[in-house]
């Protein structure tokens, strides 16, 4: 199975819950969002967690297609952006975060977004 199909098939059922969870479950997330840009601990250990999913998907998987395989390579480089600036510059992430992610609107778009993503990566990796 090659690499990206198999990413897919980890993450896209993954995203495609979590953004359906931010649509049904808005004032929940926003809630979260909110109390965990405020914690430490929490911003250091997402910012080690996304950092390693992030080397991880580049390590199997960072080729520049023109078709749906592109967008594992770009989750990859966005988590190890994330990762980055949750490690490096975590002032900046506890101030983006509840700026980014707690108004409504920007919540639905969000989880709309992230639910996209994740039935297209789940729909390809599983139609194989």
């Amino acid at each position: 199975m090659p690499a990206a199909t198999l990413i897919a098939r980890l993450i896209g059922p993954v995203f495609a819950v979590t953004g359906l969870g931010m649509l049904l479950n808005a004032r929940f997330y926003a809630a979260a969002v909110a109390e965990g840009a405020h914690s430490p601990v929490l911003i250091a250990i997402s910012g080690i967690a996304t950092l390693l999913g992030g080397v991880a998907i580049l390590n199997a998987h960072r080729a520049w297609t023109a078709d749906w395989r592109v967008l594992v390579t770009i989750i990859g480089w966005l988590f190890i952006i994330a990762g980055i600036i949750r490690l490096v510059l975590p002032r900046i992430a506890e101030t983006v975060a509840p700026a980014v992610y707690s108004g409504p609107a920007a919540l639905m778009v969000a989880g709309v977004v992230v639910l996209v993503i994740g039935g297209i990566l789940s729909f390809e990796g599983y139609r194989a």
